[in-house]
């Protein structure tokens, strides 16, 4: 304010140097009293002598109550992850001295009581608890104290097992893929163990097993009728589609049956055991050793083991055949994989004795199944649909029931 004429700032309690402008200059006394940290060139002020021990000061009040702060806030980290530290190996101590018990806590259940549960109530692994067998393991199903039921998948040799390489590279694939889905048509992983003695996982429990063993049986497969066997073959185009194209990596599952598909109260299909899933990487080599259950495997993997999520499209060709039929389709897969096939092959030939015959409208949304299952069976992996095609066929065509 060069133009400035006259000033009185007085009884402010100001302080520090006043401008060097010729109305502050000439400012009569009265006009600076009350002011005592005022100082200047003008009249009956102290001169600015002490300004740069001033600013000293000011640095000095600024940094080292900061550097003081940080000091404390690094101490108190430090102390956190020494405790943190010091937690961690007591409870590996602990874990050494109760068996080496390893376990991931998911959802509402705790590791640790979990696993000291599934023990008691299944009378440390009881056969009156099993409710099936396979190539990796033995299936229990438990019932907790929360009211929660849960199948137990027990794996025949131990985590720990430092011999058995391949079938830890199994089970952490199996943990690994269970953990990052989260699908109405895929079966839950609750939580896994790793003992020295066993190691096994816990899954949702599905009242209806298997679908191998509902088809296997006569009375039981009259339930299953056509539109509850189409809603099957639909929960299960969804999960693959889900797992080829909504997850990243995208997930092949290897071992597609009727064995791995689960079914609940309502003959909702759910998939289940990955045990030989293939997490695929954009920047990793597909090859990898042969998996999968015999009658289901894509042809290509008898000349080449080059996984693909096309081998998981065959697998389906063939299950999807299979729900129709009622039975495994076996040789019968040539058939269809014949050029023109439909046109040789008539619909009773295809569909399940053991049912009535369906209304037209049923016949021929069972018809679309059976199309789609012959793309899915062509010898050339290239020529199959994918599952997110397939998935928008059956979702448009065939009625929800």
């Amino acid at each position: 304010m060069h133009g400035l004429l006259h000033i009185d700032i007085s009884y402010n309690e100001l302080q520090g140097p006043i401008p060097n402008s010729k109305a502050f200059l000439d400012a009569p006394i009265g006009t600076l009293k009350g002011n005592k940290g005022l100082c200047g060139n003008a009249t009956d002020l102290q001169p600015c002598k002490h300004s740069s021990k001033r600013g000293q000061k000011v640095v000095f009040l600024l940094v080292f109550p900061l550097l003081g702060a940080t000091f404390v806030l690094l101490s108190f980290f430090g102390i956190f992850l020494f405790m943190q530290r010091r937690k961690t190996d007591l409870e590996s101590k602990q874990s050494k001295t109760e068996g080496q018990v390893l376990f991931l806590s998911i959802l509402h259940f705790n590791g640790r009581t979990l696993y000291d549960e599934i023990i008691k109530v299944t009378n440390g692994f009881d056969a009156l608890c099993c409710i099936g067998k396979g190539g990796h393991g033995t299936v229990y199903k438990a019932e907790l104290t929360s009211g929660d039921i849960v199948v137990v998948k027990k794996f025949n040799r131990p985590l720990h097992d430092a011999g058995e390489n391949r079938f830890q590279k199994e089970f952490l694939n199996e943990i690994r893929a269970l953990m990052h889905i989260r699908h109405r048509n895929i079966v839950k992983l609750y939580g896994f163990c790793s003992h020295v003695q066993h190691s096994f996982l816990v899954c949702q429990y599905l009242e209806r097993g298997s679908l191998s063993i509902i088809l296997g049986n006569e009375d039981v497969a009259k339930e299953l009728g056509w539109c509850k066997r189409l809603n099957i073959v639909k929960g299960v185009a969804y999960a693959l589609s889900y797992m080829h194209h909504d997850c990243s990596p995208p997930i092949i599952h290897r071992d597609i049956s009727s064995s791995n598909i689960l079914l609940d109260s309502q003959f909702e299909a759910h998939v289940s055991d990955f045990g030989t899933v293939k997490l695929l990487k954009p920047d990793s080599s597909n090859w990898t050793s042969f998996a999968g259950t015999y009658r289901y495997v894509a042809p290509e993997l008898a000349y080449t083991m080059k996984v693909t999520e096309k081998c998981d499209v065959y697998s389906f060709g063939v299950l999807a055949i299979e729900v129709i039929r009622g039975k495994h389709p076996g040789d019968f897969i040539s058939s269809l994989s014949m050029p023109l096939a439909m046109d040789n092959i008539q619909v009773k030939d295809v569909l399940d004795q053991r049912l009535p015959f369906p209304t037209t409208q049923v016949e021929n949304e069972l018809i679309i199944v059976v199309e789609l299952a012959m793309k899915c069976l062509n010898a050339y992996p290239q020529s199959r649909l994918t599952m997110h095609m397939i998935s928008q066929v059956l979702s448009t065509n065939i009625a929800n029931s």
